[in-house]
């Protein structure tokens, strides 16, 4: 195997970083670049996938050949056809001349597509051919011409789910996922996000002809935690930002606080899943309350389960006067332990990993022990999906653009919860 120097890789396309991810993901794209194999970038948006198709494309025999990157989220479904295979004069409405596409332009170079699950299931069984034979037909037409072109393709989302879902052809999948290069996301790069920082602290300050900005050792630790879900992208933007707009070029954390999106927001746990969306029956908030009700519900078992031990063993009747604060809400009627309801009166008993909004709204609900003498109350989510959004109605006086804020969910969906529950507003 050749010998690669990452660190001039790095030099000679301008990537910035020692993280052993990135250095990883280099290596793999300098051993495949020489081949004809067909590569597949992963990674999150903004984590620059297009820096790593440009080496693979420089460091191949196809270097003096066209180079051509293509969005395919950005083409319209109706033209992207047109876009990549070109036309024939006449073959739709507007096609006044023909026209040659980049499969035809960047014949013996590299094509970078981008954002390949946004592409048509129509053209994806038009790339497979390419992939397969070099083969392809332009748009009216019904010759079959030949073009030697290597495809990179790129996506920031999970190809093999959208297979499953029936969105994108699993043979193309296949035939794409050759070499697969993963480029980590900023978060996963450590230190490399503050050598990043100060890259372009430098470019800025050049173009904007203004002392670079510099961070206290307290903004360097808040920027290096932060998680930057726009990854590279939206680092530059923020050192871009605070470039132009402070005129103290030392920036402590509380300054750079006021630049991170959602960094005054809570870093507790929570539930989340990407493929879920609010338009779903069941909410990650869905999931929460039915959790703490199933807990609630199981202390009152066991609090009955340890009373009835207790009082029926005599030595134990010092520890019920110890330890009666626990069983208040309970008592024994004609040899049967029953629990009394009451009212929880302080809430600061209650510490949950939610927003604040949402704590209120589980406050207000003055939770009620089980009594063993009545039916269960219900653990319909339903039922507690529609108490708090009657209560959120009622705090913001029936405005549903606040109540829906409150609530965690979009007004559409609160419109439609509205809809389904037959509340009128």
């Amino acid at each position: 195997m050749r010998n690669i120097d990452i660190q001039s890789i790095k030099q000679r396309f301008g990537i910035i970083g020692n993280s052993p991810l990135l250095n990883h993901a280099i290596q793999v794209a300098a051993q495949v670049a020489p081949t004809e194999m067909t590569v597949l970038i992963t990674g999150e948006s903004g984590s620059g996938k297009e820096s790593f198709s440009k080496i693979i494309h420089q460091l191949s025999p196809r270097k003096h050949g066209q180079f051509i990157a293509i969005n395919c989220g950005a083409i319209p479904e109706g033209t992207i056809d047109s876009e990549l295979f070109g036309h024939e004069k006449g073959s739709f409405t507007g096609a006044s001349e023909t026209r040659k596409g980049y499969f035809e332009v960047t014949d013996g170079g590299t094509i970078f597509l981008d954002e390949i699950g946004e592409m048509p299931l129509g053209t994806q069984a038009r790339l497979l051919r390419v992939l397969e034979n070099g083969e392809f037909i332009k748009v009216g037409s019904s010759k079959v011409q030949k073009t030697d072109v290597r495809v990179v393709a790129a996506t920031n989302v999970n190809l093999m789910n959208a297979v499953e879902k029936g969105k994108f052809r699993e043979d193309l999948y296949y035939r794409l996922n050759t070499v697969p290069i993963t480029v980590p996301s900023l978060r996963e790069r450590g230190d490399d996000i503050y050598l990043l920082f100060r890259k372009f602290a430098a470019d800025f300050s050049e173009k904007y002809k203004v002392k670079p900005i510099t961070l206290t050792p307290d903004a360097i630790q808040v920027l290096i935690s932060y998680r930057f879900p726009g990854n590279i992208r939206q680092l530059k933007n923020i050192v871009e930002q605070i470039s132009v707009l402070e005129y103290n070029r030392e920036i402590d954390a509380q300054k750079l606080k006021h630049y991170l999106p959602g960094e005054q927001g809570s870093s507790l746990p929570a539930l989340f899943n990407k493929e879920t969306s609010t338009d779903q029956p069941f909410s990650e908030r869905d999931i929460l309350y039915k959790v703490l009700f199933d807990m609630r519900r199981d202390v009152s078992e066991l609090k009955k389960l340890v009373f009835d031990i207790m009082t029926h063993q005599p030595n134990d009747q010092d520890l019920i006067k110890e330890h009666g604060h626990l069983f208040d809400n309970i008592e024994t009627v004609n040899g049967r332990t029953t629990f009394q309801q009451q009212e929880h009166k302080h809430a600061d008993n209650f510490y949950l990993p939610v927003k604040q909004a949402q704590m209120q709204d589980y406050e207000d609900q003055k939770v009620e022990d089980i009594s063993h003498e009545t039916e269960e109350e219900s653990l319909s989510l339903e039922d507690k999906e529609k108490e708090l959004i009657l209560k959120a109605l009622k705090k913001h006086n029936n405005k549903r653009k606040y109540a829906a804020q409150d609530l965690g969910i979009s007004e559409r969906t609160l419109y439609r919860k509205l809809k389904q529950y037959d509340i009128e507003d």
